[in-house]
């Protein structure tokens, strides 16, 4: 495990110490978890970003064309 020195706003300071007291946790699970959120969607959005660019607009028609055109049925409808 590693040591980081943060700086943070005494504003901040003061919020994140109640949120995690709140949530039963101390400060530092508390700005663990926040990164590791942060960093899964940022990475999400990026690995969605790369699947994008390999798509193919006439393979998506394609397969589209072959759903049915009916009617949804009642607990489907909106």
């Amino acid at each position: 495990m590693s040591t980081i020195s943060l700086r943070l706003p005494s504003s901040l300071h003061e919020r994140v110490r109640d949120l995690a007291k709140r949530e039963g946790i101390s400060i530092n699970q508390f700005v663990a978890t926040a990164l590791s959120e942060k960093m899964s969607a940022l990475l999400t959005e990026e690995y969605l970003s790369k699947r994008a660019k390999r798509g193919s607009r006439k393979k998506f028609d394609r397969v589209l064309s072959k759903v049915r055109d009916v009617e949804p049925e009642d607990t489907d409808a909106l």
